[in-house]
Parts: structure tokens; C-alpha cells; sequence
């Protein structure tokens, strides 16, 4: 009796592995048809293999997944009706399977927010309002923070608020709080790409090349970074005149005795009243105080610097100045920071101070060229100062487009602006016929004044 049951139990053995033998030979079949049409972009055909294996054998490769999303999304765009609808909840679908059977490929944010940027791109065909709308990318941002780093979706996400603040469905304290967050998310997701484009550029730097993989990396890093640029100049351009000093000193005026003691209100608030020129009015003051009080950093010590300048006690600005600055410990921040400092000392006319922050912001942030280009309008405008002759003095203009230059060669989105920047300084230089008149091509100038340096003359 023994010896029968055990012989049953290997017969019931082996007809299983036979079973799954057949079932995965069918399945690597239409697995391996469906990948040909897909690789060959034949998505019409790759849809029967793919609905095939996918039915039979959904955990057999992720590929069923990867995969998927492409014939769907093809089928999404070639469709109308009802059919797109059908093919749209499939695509969800998809997503929330291959979620479940290959939970180490996806990221839940990632995959909230792909849902939301379809719901969006399909938001008439699916009859969804705008709140819904908002409220998947809510969702998103909620539950998954960390990995929200579509541009697009961030930018859509802020969209709706705005847009259900005119349809009289948002206070326009949602807007500014919505946009806050978005601009805040954009910066963490830039300070991770530049610190890992500036990486690179170091080691390039120091004679080292990059791997296949770091060359593939870097102009990834640098189209993600002027996208992102991109998007928040959008997002300025879509908030428009909202955020007016007219509109925001009544909204702060009104929260500020519910919020005097709240360190994330204070930052916004001083901070958009700040970048809106809205420190003329006696509430900047008093929110910057409460924000230095509750909670001082380097941040405040900047801010109360801005309101020294105003009464013009300079020298006390810049003690603060230098407090902000050896406060901040964040290196990217640092860099933000150093090209603010810059730009405030550029204002004044104190272009030696603000060359030095500029340098500092180069160093701290390599891939950023903006500090080339404010440094060479600043040797441009100095000119005339900066010479004892009237060819010296112009010579000064080829020192400038050397400086644009660089811009271009550390951030290849300012190629463009570089190159015309550095034009207009030579339409300025001597000329090939004074350069003969002086007879001194190929020599070189010491400039003089703040700039210091040298520029060499083209030889003819």
C-alpha cells in the first residue's frame, strides 16, 4: 500500500513538472514574439503574443511589464472612444500588477504620478475635472515625496491649484503653499543632479575620464537640470500677477499673528516677499525679525542683511553677510548662496566683493556658468575705468568674452548666451585696423583697477 501511494505521488510529480514544462515553453514563446515586435516597433503585433503570456504566466519576466507600457501607450495614441478608455485602465492596470509581481523595479511615487500625468493627458476622454485631477498628483506627492521627480507632473500638480483657485474651488493661500512646495521639491531634485554633475566635471577636470556609464550619465544630468529650469520659470509664469505685492502683503498681514512662531511660514512668506520687491513695505521687516527669532539660520542672517542695506547701514549688512555665509553648511545651498551674496554686491557697484562670492558660487557648483556671465559684464561695464589708453581700455572687452566663454564650456545650455555675450564684448574691442596702428599684436595687456589680470592681443 506504501509503495502504491508513493508511486501515485511521483506520477502526480512529474505530470505537474510536465505541465509546467508545456506552460513555460508556450509562455517563452510569445514572451520572446512579443519582444521582437516590440523591438522592431510592430506594437500592433506584439499586442497579441504580450495579452497571451500575460494572461497565462504574469510573474514569468518583467519584461510582460517594461514592455506592456509601450504596446499600450502605442495603442492609447492610435485609438478613439470608448476603445482608448479601454486601453487607458488597462495601462493602470498594468502598472498596479507589475507593482505587485516585481515590487523591487517600481517606485510607488513614480507610478502615482505616471497615472496622474495620464489621467491629464487623457483628462477629456475621461470626463475627470480638474480636482481630480490635482488630487491624483496629491496623492502622489502624499503618499510618495521622494520619488515625485517628473518635471511635468510637478508643474501640472501646481497648474491645478491654480486653476481651481479661479474657478472659486481654492483659497489663494493653497496657490502660494502649492507652489512652494512644487519649487522646493525642483531644488532637492536639482541639488541631487548637481551634485552628481559636479562630480563629473571634477573628474574631468583633474585629467581623469569617465566611464561608458558616467558619459552617458552626465548630459542627462544637464538636460534634467535646464528642464527643470524651464519648469520653474513655468510655474512664475503661471502664478502670474497672484502673487503681487497687492495681493501678498494683506494675505500675510491678515496669517501673521496665527503664524509669527511657524518657521515654514515665516521662510515662505519673507521669501516671496523678497523675490516680489516687496521689502518697501513695514511688513517685510517684521516678518524677517520673527523669522530671525524663531528660527536663526543662514537664511535670516541674509534677509536681515537686505533690510541693513535698506536703511543703509552697509557695514552692519555685511557682518551679516558673512554670518549667513559661514552659517550655511549644505553645499549646494552654499553655492545658491554665494551667487545671491554676489548679486547683491553686484547691485551696489562693489564688483571686487562680488567676484569673490561669484568664484565661490564656481566653486561650490562648477556646473553652473551664470557666475562666468555676470563676471564678464561686470569686466564689460568697467572698462573705461580699467585702462590708461583708449586701446587698453577696449582691451578690457576681450577679457570679458573670454570670461562669457566659459560659461558655455561648463553648461552647455548656455552655449548659445555665452557665445553672444562674448560677441558683443568683441564688437567692442580694438579693431584689426587699430591693432595694426598700434602695432602691438600678439603682446599683452595688464589691466588694471579691481580687475587685475591680463588679456593677450590677437595677432593679425
Amino acid at each position: 500500500m506504501k509503495t502504491r501511494i508513493i508511486l501515485v505521488l511521483a506520477a502526480l510529480f512529474l505530470t505537474a513538472n510536465f505541465g509546467f514544462a508545456q506552460q513555460d515553453e508556450e509562455c517563452m514563446l510569445n514572451l520572446t514574439l512579443m519582444s521582437d515586435f516590440v523591438k522592431s516597433k510592430k506594437y500592433d503585433e506584439a499586442y497579441g503574443p504580450w495579452m497571451k503570456v500575460r494572461n497565462k504566466c504574469p510573474k514569468f519576466s518583467y519584461a510582460i511589464y517594461a514592455y506592456g507600457e509601450k504596446i499600450l501607450k502605442d495603442k492609447i495614441e492610435n485609438s478613439t472612444g470608448q476603445e482608448k478608455l479601454d486601453y487607458i485602465n488597462d495601462l493602470m492596470l498594468v502598472w498596479d500588477q507589475g507593482m505587485e509581481y516585481y515590487p523591487s523595479k517600481y517606485e510607488l511615487g513614480e507610478v502615482l504620478v505616471d497615472k496622474a500625468l495620464l489621467m491629464y493627458d487623457n483628462q477629456k476622454e475621461m470626463g475627470l475635472t480638474d480636482k481630480q485631477i490635482y488630487d491624483a498628483f496629491d496623492k502622489a506627492y502624499k503618499q510618495d515625496l521622494k520619488h515625485f521627480k517628473s518635471a511635468k507632473g510637478l508643474y501640472v500638480y501646481f497648474t491645478k491649484i491654480v486653476d481651481l483657485f479661479k474657478a472659486e474651488q481654492a483659497p489663494l493661500q493653497d496657490v502660494f503653499n502649492k507652489y512652494d512646495d512644487v519649487s522646493e521639491q525642483l531644488e532637492k531634485i536639482n541639488a541631487d543632479y548637481t551634485i552628481k554633475l559636479n562630480k563629473l566635471i571634477e573628474k574631468e577636470e583633474s585629467g581623469k575620464a569617465l566611464t561608458k556609464n558616467e558619459g552617458k550619465y552626465k548630459p542627462f544630468y544637464q538636460k534634467s537640470l535646464e528642464a527643470n529650469d524651464k519648469i520653474s520659470g513655468s510655474l512664475d509664469t503661471y502664478l502670474g500677477q497672484l502673487a503681487n505685492c497687492e495681493n501678498l502683503i494683506p494675505l500675510y498681514q491678515k496669517d501673521f499673528p496665527t503664524y509669527k512662531n511657524d518657521a515654514v511660514w515665516l521662510k515662505r512668506a519673507v521669501s516671496r516677499m523678497y523675490n516680489k520687491e516687496c521689502t518697501d513695505d513695514p511688513l517685510y521687516i517684521e516678518l524677517v525679525k520673527a523669522y530671525d527669532a524663531t528660527a536663526p539660520s543662514s537664511d535670516t542672517k541674509y534677509f536681515v542683511a537686505t533690510i541693513l542695506y535698506k536703511q543703509g547701514k552697509d557695514n552692519e549688512a555685511e557682518k551679516y553677510i558673512k554670518q549667513a555665509y559661514d552659517l550655511e553648511t549644505d553645499t549646494f545651498k552654499k553655492g545658491k548662496l554665494a551667487y545671491r551674496i554676489a548679486n547683491t554686491f553686484k547691485s551696489k557697484g562693489s564688483y571686487g566683493s562680488a567676484r569673490t562670492y561669484y568664484r565661490e558660487a564656481l566653486k561650490l557648483n562648477p556646473s553652473d556658468g551664470k557666475p562666468h556671465l555676470q563676471i564678464a559684464a561686470m569686466y564689460a561695464k568697467s572698462a573705461n575705468n580699467c585702462g590708461d589708453t583708449n586701446f587698453n581700455k577696449r582691451a578690457v572687452f576681450w577679457y570679458a568674452a573670454e570670461e562669457a566663454l566659459k560659461a558655455g564650456r561648463v553648461d552647455p545650455s548656455m552655449k548659445s548666451a555665452a557665445q553672444q555675450a562674448a560677441n558683443s564684448y568683441n564688437a567692442n574691442a580694438p579693431t584689426r585696423a587699430e591693432i595694426f596702428e598700434a602695432g602691438n599684436a600678439g603682446t599683452t595687456i595688464s589691466i588694471g583697477c579691481w580687475i587685475g589680470g591680463s588679456v593677450k592681443v590677437p595677432n593679425l
